[in-house]
C-alpha cells in the first residue's frame, strides 16, 4: 500500500479556522503545482458508549474512533487510543454495532487524503521533511494565520512495523483528531 501523509493545519495562537482560511490555503497549495484531484476521501466516525448502568463505565473504552478508507471499502479500522489498539474489521461490524446498542456515534468526519507511491515509513521521513519546508514557505509568503504539521504517531506502540498499512492511516487521523480536539479545547479554555 502507498503511503500516506496526514497534515494538519495549525491555526496561530487567537486565530480561528474557517472556510476562507481554508480556501487560502486550498490555493497556496495550488500555487506550489498541487492538486485536487484525485482525492480519497475517508471516514472518520467518534464512538460513545451507551450504557445502560453506569457503574460499568469503567469497564468500557469512554470512547473510541473508526475508519473507513476507499483503499479497502470491505474494512473498518477501529482505534483505542488510550490503550494503544488498531482493529481491522469487516465493514458490516457498523451495522451489527448499530443494532447492538452498545456505542453510538457521535459525528462523523470526511478527510481528503493524498499519496507519494512509497510504502517504508523510514525512506519517507526526509522526503515529507522537506516537502513540509516547501510547503511552509508557500504558506509563510501567502501571510497565512498557521501552519501545517506533520503528526508522526509511534506507530511501533500500536504493534505496527515499518511496512504501511491502512491501520497506520487510521492511526494517524486518530492523532490528528486528537491535536484538532486539543486545539479547540484550549481556544475555549482561552475564551473562559
Amino acid at each position: 500500500m502507498p503511503l500516506k501523509w496526514v497534515f494538519n493545519w495549525q491555526p496561530n495562537a487567537g486565530s480561528t479556522v474557517n472556510s476562507q482560511i481554508l480556501n487560502k490555503v486550498s490555493q497556496c497549495v495550488e500555487s506550489i503545482n498541487g492538486i485536487k484531484e484525485g482525492r480519497w476521501k475517508a471516514t472518520l466516525t467518534f464512538y460513545k458508549p451507551m450504557l445502560r448502568d453506569q457503574a460499568l463505565a469503567a469497564e468500557f473504552p469512554r470512547d473510541f474512533l473508526g475508519m473507513s478508507h476507499p483503499v479497502q471499502p470491505d474494512k473498518y479500522y477501529f482505534i483505542l487510543r488510550g490503550h494503544k489498539i488498531v482493529l481491522e474489521a469487516d465493514s458490516s461490524i457498523q451495522l451489527i454495532m448499530e443494532k447492538l446498542q452498545s456505542y453510538q456515534s457521535r459525528v462523523a468526519l470526511n478527510f481528503d487524503v493524498e499519496y507519494l507511491p512509497i510504502s517504508s515509513l523510514e525512506k519517507s521521513r526526509q522526503i515529507m521533511e522537506e516537502f513540509g519546508d516547501i510547503w511552509q514557505d508557500a504558506v509563510s509568503k501567502r501571510s497565512l494565520p498557521g501552519h501545517f504539521m506533520r503528526i508522526e504517531p509511534n506507530f511501533s506502540d500500536y504493534g505496527l512495523e515499518d511496512h504501511y498499512t491502512t491501520q497506520h492511516t487510521a492511526v494517524q487521523y486518530a492523532h490528528v483528531m486528537a491535536q484538532l480536539i486539543a486545539s479547540v479545547q484550549a481556544v475555549q479554555a482561552a475564551r473562559n
